[in-house]
């Protein structure tokens, strides 16, 4: 009995264990067969793709909103009205009787929790412009309002291009905000003389604190505006750009601006847009974003990757629930172009993007047709999705040679080694505790 009970904890600790996963319709996400999430769903779960609705994120790992769980081998064949009918067992709740699969580390850094959520988001229109609370606030704002902010943890994230992928991130410079102020007349026209003129008189002399508190009132006097005012200045803002087009070829940023005029007419999030960086993300290039950052997603497929927490204080380009005083006062107000990772070779197969977070890094690994690669051990728990092609996987211990496939996911436990051999040529994405974290002594 002793023997088949250790046989069984070996299996346990060291054999991945396979997901279905959990979809969110949100009104932004692609529609049908042109959403990566809706086909990568269909796979995972057996179930059909609806072709006229929009399938906007997949969730893989333990948050209550969309849950992982575990499916043991056959049990998808049904498809999905069969798993409808059977009560499965939430990969949080596994995780929960088998704290070992997380290591030592992270159990006593996060307790028996997987700490990162993993995701991948078909946009087909702009997401709210929002920020997510740092930890004390988070806690601050689960306590006051546990419905609209349903857990207190912080969500630093991390968007790792499928596509061209577009976002708005953090705050322009203050020379390029000068320019806007110039060149956008209806901002003035909102905002008022004073404020802008404090921008514009913003010198070398200004130390940070003081240009911060600039930004974030002339930031704050916009976002707070009447309904009326915006959508008379909107209205004026788009005449004015589709004459001046007739003469002139149009910035990224103003046709950027009439695009979000379309989606969200006589919305705040559109003037506001001209004070965040405007990004373009090229397939295998990341964007992060800490605590307290203002962003929006525009358009495109991603990968990504957050600490566990569904926490969002929005403040336009939405129909949600919005919380201007808060997002305004949460800002950090730094100014300046964020950072692109590109991701580091850790072999001719596997490039890792790795955060300053310690939640929580992606690894993209392309296989060619008939290789067999050992994949890079992890001390931490970690979650694999397949996005191409077809192989098995194969632990060191040889107890399991699971077939995978686009579509499936995997939990893998800590400090297991993994062998995948391919029949075509596979695309696999790895979420995992952040290494450097795990490294330090």
């Amino acid at each position: 009995m002793e023997e088949e009970l250790a046989t069984k904890k070996e299996k346990v600790e060291n054999e991945p264990v396979r997901l279905r996963c959990s979809v969110q319709n949100y009104d932004w996400g692609r529609i049908g067969e042109d959403s990566m999430v809706a086909r990568l769903f269909s796979l995972n779960s057996g179930s059909d793709i609806e072709p006229n609705k929009p399938y906007a994120e997949l969730w893989m790992g333990t948050h209550a909103s969309g849950p992982s769980f575990v499916v043991e081998s056959g049990e998808l064949d049904g498809g999905s009205s069969w798993f409808e009918s059977v009560d499965l067992k939430t990969l949080k709740s596994w995780v929960s009787e088998n704290p070992s699969v997380l290591g030592d580390k992270v159990v006593e850094k996060w307790g028996t929790h997987l700490p990162f959520l993993f995701k991948v988001l078909s946009v087909a229109k702009a997401l709210s412009i929002q920020a997510h609370p740092d930890k004390e606030l988070a806690r601050a704002l689960h306590k006051s309002e546990p419905k609209l902010y349903r857990d207190a943890n912080h969500k630093p994230e991390m968007a790792l291009a499928l596509t061209e992928f577009e976002a708005l991130c953090g705050f322009v410079s203050v020379e390029e905000l000068k320019d806007v102020l110039h060149d956008v007349p209806e901002i003035i026209d909102l905002v008022g003389n004073a404020e802008a003129d404090e921008v514009l008189h913003i010198n070398e002399h200004y130390g940070e604190k003081r240009i911060k508190s600039i930004l974030q009132s002339i930031f704050t006097k916009l976002m707070t505006v009447s309904e009326n005012a915006v959508s008379e200045a909107v209205f004026k803002m788009k005449r004015r750009l589709n004459m001046e087009n007739k003469v002139r070829h149009l910035t990224d940023k103003e046709q950027l601006v009439l695009r979000l005029a379309k989606q969200y007419p006589a919305d705040i999030g559109v003037m506001s847009a001209f004070f965040l960086n405007y990004v373009k993300l090229n397939p295998g290039e990341a964007l992060y974003l800490g605590a307290n950052e203002p962003h929006a997603y525009i358009s495109g497929e991603c990968i990504e990757c957050m600490a566990t927490s569904d926490n969002v204080v929005r403040a336009g380009l939405t129909p949600k629930y919005r919380d201007v005083p808060t997002l305004c006062s949460m800002l950090t107000y730094k100014q300046g172009f964020p950072g692109i990772l590109h991701g580091v070779f850790l072999n001719p197969y596997t490039k890792r993007y790795v955060p300053p977070f310690d939640e929580f890094e992606i690894d993209h690994c392309i296989l060619p047709r008939g290789t067999s690669a050992i994949l890079p051990v992890a001390e931490g728990p970690s979650l694999f999705l397949t996005t191409e092609g077809v192989g098995t996987m194969q632990t060191g211990t040889g107890l399991s040679g699971e077939m995978i496939s686009e579509g499936s996911v995997f939990f893998v436990p800590a400090n297991t080694e993994l062998t995948v051999t391919t029949m075509e040529g596979m695309q696999i994405y790895r979420a995992g505790i952040n290494s450097k974290f795990l490294s330090e002594i």
